[in-house]
């Protein structure tokens, strides 16, 4: 007997998370919508009301945010439009039809002061106008949704939008000595991966309503194994770029007080994932495995571009 189709929405596809759900391959008996913002603002109530009715969708990912944790500093009220109102939105418009949610949130939550990787139930302390819009949308989410799914995850990358990764990238290519900071830590995560994960929880989701079974809502922190230093990082994207651009620069390590931003970050950005393994039997690769991959997709995708600028 066939599976029972099960619609998804996936919200913020024009984002580096949502770009990598968009193009995942998800089970066969999935109905997958994606919308990226300008198809789908999620402050927009009354369009998230319609869209979720209307589509007759049995979980909605929330992928889309507002991630520019310099510019939440002043443009606090956008920050909250995405990260606080938004879920809101879609957790009230699930709770209407009685969807499930899985929404995306972020290490930033905490403060770094802990010595140890974050736990799900660890307090929360939020350091910026980016970390508070964020822990607003949790509670959001909590309060409107019993079925949902909150993931926090933390220093995303991938091959599309912006980020650390091809920002060094950049970097490598304009000068001989690249400076980045040291004395932050956390888990380097890629989009794909995180996406990938994301697909599992929505095929347990739709197994557990499927057979009538328990499903382990709440909380959940999901990041690539092992942890780095931004620093760690840059160094290990020079190493494995380097032979591709044809130049390895110095990648020199600095403090968080020789490079000041707009948004204080925190010390510590470790989160553990042993509580994801347990209910959903996710465990992502190491870091720097899953970077290679990304790193060597890039390469392939600009060789590519190159081919076809010399062709035309």
């Amino acid at each position: 007997m066939p599976a029972e189709q099960f619609k998804v929405l996936v919200t913020g596809s024009g984002g580096q998370l949502g770009a990598e759900l968009a193009r995942l391959s998800w089970p066969g008996n999935f109905q997958v919508a994606c919308k990226a913002r300008g198809e789908l603002d999620i402050a927009d109530r009354a369009a998230v009301g319609t869209e979720i009715q209307d589509g007759g969708y049995d979980l909605v990912v929330n992928a889309a945010a507002f991630t520019a944790v310099d510019r939440a500093e002043s443009e606090t009220q956008a920050a909250l439009a995405a990260n606080q109102l938004g879920p809101a939105n879609l957790a009230q418009a699930c709770g209407r039809v009685g969807a499930a949610l899985i929404h995306i949130s972020t290490d930033y939550v905490f403060d770094g002061a802990k010595t140890a990787p974050y736990l799900e139930d660890d307090t929360v302390s939020p350091l910026g106008a980016y970390g508070r819009s964020k822990e607003a949308g949790e509670g959001e989410v909590r309060r409107a949704l019993r079925r949902h799914v909150i993931l926090r995850t933390a220093w995303v990358y991938g091959v599309h939008g912006g980020n650390f990764v091809k920002t060094v990238l950049r970097l490598i290519g304009e000068r001989g000595e690249v400076r980045i900071v040291a004395d932050q830590h956390g888990s380097p995560t890629s989009s794909r991966d995180l996406g990938r994960a994301i697909v599992t929880i929505a095929t347990r989701l739709a197994h557990d309503r499927e057979r009538g079974a328990a499903t382990p809502w709440g909380t959940y922190h999901c990041v690539n194994d092992g942890e780095a230093s931004w620093h760690d990082f840059a160094v290990e994207i020079a190493a494995l770029a380097g032979p591709w651009l044809g130049r390895t620069p110095r990648v020199v390590p600095i403090s968080t007080s020789e490079y000041p931003t707009p948004a204080k970050r925190p010390a510590n950005s470790r989160l553990d994932c042993a509580k994801l393994e347990g209910a959903f039997g996710i465990r992502l690769r190491p870091w720097r495995e899953a970077l290679a991959e990304v790193i060597e997709d890039l390469r392939r995708e600009q060789a590519h571009t190159q081919r076809e600028e010399a062709s035309t």
